[in-house]
C-alpha cells in the first residue's frame, strides 16, 4: 500500500480546497486531523484529511495544509473554526497530536515519512504490506 502526503499549500486560500476534498469524499474520509507543534516558539497547526485506501492499487491520500493555521489553542481562529465545523457536518471528530516541526528535518520528506510513522503506530492508517 502507498500511503502518500500530498500537500495542498500553508492553510490560508488552500483550507477551501481541503474542506472540499473531505465534503467530496465522504464516503472515502477515514480522520480529520490536527498536528499540532512549534515553529521558532510560535504556535502553529497543520491541518490533515486522510482517506480510506483506493480499493485498486491500495493508495492512501492524507492531504495536508502544512504548519500555516496558527494552534488554536493559543490563538483562536476562523480557518481552524471551519476545519471543525467541517468536521461536524461531516460526522468525524478531530484528532489532534503534538509532533516535531518540519524545519527540524533537512527535506520535507523526511517529515512526512515520519508522520506516517507516527500515524502508523497509532494505528490512524494501516500499516506497512
Amino acid at each position: 500500500m502507498i500511503q502518500r502526503f500530498i500537500e495542498l499549500g500553508e492553510g490560508y486560500a488552500d483550507i477551501y480546497e481541503l474542506l472540499e476534498l473531505a465534503r467530496a469524499n465522504r464516503h472515502r474520509l477515514a480522520h480529520m486531523m490536527a498536528l499540532h507543534t512549534n515553529i521558532d516558539v510560535k504556535p502553529a497547526t497543520s491541518l490533515v484529511v486522510i482517506l480510506k485506501p483506493t480499493d485498486t492499487g491500495k493508495f492512501q491520500a492524507l492531504y495536508i495544509c502544512r504548519e500555516g493555521i496558527p494552534n488554536p489553542h493559543y490563538k483562536e481562529n476562523k480557518r481552524f473554526d471551519l476545519f471543525k465545523d467541517c468536521a461536524e457536518e461531516l460526522g468525524k471528530s478531530i484528532i489532534e497530536l503534538d509532533v516535531k516541526p518540519s524545519s527540524m528535518f533537512p527535506e520535507k520528506e523526511l517529515f512526512y515519512q515520519h508522520l506516517v510513522g507516527i500515524l502508523r503506530l497509532n494505528h490512524y492508517i494501516p500499516p506497512l504490506q
